[in-house]
């Protein structure tokens, strides 16, 4: 099951970039626009389910449930509001495969709290950051312009970093329609806020703008987003971080079909080393798992 609901992650995350992309290029769409409707209308959509269900969920989230939902959501409107900008100024494979580069900062931003990554891990990590270089090549900063969206998306993929990790906390006591409904929410608040100060309009758009936002949000943020949401109740952070970076390649080839991009041409040979890294990094982990479970059994228990 978490195979088949990470397939659906891959592909609905792959689609974010060259659907915003077209959208952006197409129509009067603002960028902060499409970013606060695909989190608007996903928090509304999650929350039903709840509501219907069990109403008295959101009754019970915590302060410390809330925090972690709100650190996630300050995180997701930063990254949104960087990844969707670059799309303007770079190509969509360079700014996805930038952005999608966030199970490296998970890494860091873990060694930095004390968290040691055993070798396969970093090998693995190794081998799926040069498929990324492989696919991109040299297309990035290949002018000012385009290195301005470069440097966004790289931001765009230490805040997404922040945002897997503060999920994960925040999933360890939290179902996914609570915290997606929160964390979604949330972050629509935030980002209407800056749509505010940067005057950026978020309606007035015409018919094919709404469409636009509307396929963004069924595909990306309900079904992209919420999958990996899931996946962080059984997965650690920084695996669901490199099941991402299937993005780049899906994002590659979307934007060749759809929006007549030319293809890298190390796209093939860049998957076949970001699945090879991928196999590296869950062999380490296991082993990492099984290694502590013998030493300390008594620790790890109630712990994720």
């Amino acid at each position: 099951m978490n195979f088949f609901i990470a397939a659906l992650g891959v592909l609905g995350v792959a689609s974010s970039g060259p659907l915003i992309a077209a959208t952006l290029g197409a129509t009067t769409v603002s960028a902060l626009a499409i970013a606060f409707w695909r989190n608007a209308i996903g928090s509304v959509v999650m929350a039903g389910p709840v509501l219907i269900r069990n109403p008295g969920e959101f009754g019970r989230v915590s302060g410390r449930d809330f925090r972690w939902s709100l650190a996630a959501a300050v995180a997701l409107a930063l990254h949104f509001a960087c990844f969707i900008t670059s799309l303007q100024l770079t190509s969509v494979a360079a700014a996805t495969a930038l952005v999608c580069l966030q199970s490296g900062w998970i890494a860091i931003f873990q060694l930095f709290r004390g968290v040691r990554h055993r070798w396969p891990v970093l090998v693995g990590l190794g081998i799926a950051f040069g498929g990324v270089i492989v696919i991109t090549g040299f297309d990035m900063g290949s002018s000012p312009e385009a290195l301005l969206g470069d440097l966004l998306a790289v931001a765009g993929g230490a805040l997404a970093g922040v945002y897997t990790l503060a999920g994960g906390k925040a999933r360890q006591t939290m179902g996914t329609g609570v915290y997606t409904t929160l964390c979604y929410g949330m972050c629509a608040a935030i980002v209407a806020l800056l749509a505010l100060f940067s005057r950026q309009p978020l309606a007035g758009f015409e018919a094919a703008g709404w469409l636009g936002i509307l396929a963004v949000t069924v595909c990306a943020q309900l079904i992209g987003h919420t999958a990996f949401n899931h996946l962080l109740a059984t997965m650690s952070p920084l695996l669901v971080s490199m099941i991402i970076l299937l993005e780049i390649p899906g994002a590659a080839l979307l934007a060749a079909a759809f929006l007549s991009e030319t293809l890298p041409a190390g796209t093939y040979a860049g998957l076949a080393l970001i699945l090879v890294g991928l196999a590296v990094v869950v062999l380490g982990q296991r082993g990492s798992r099984g290694v502590r479970r013998r030493a300390a059994p008594l620790a790890e228990l109630g712990t994720d």
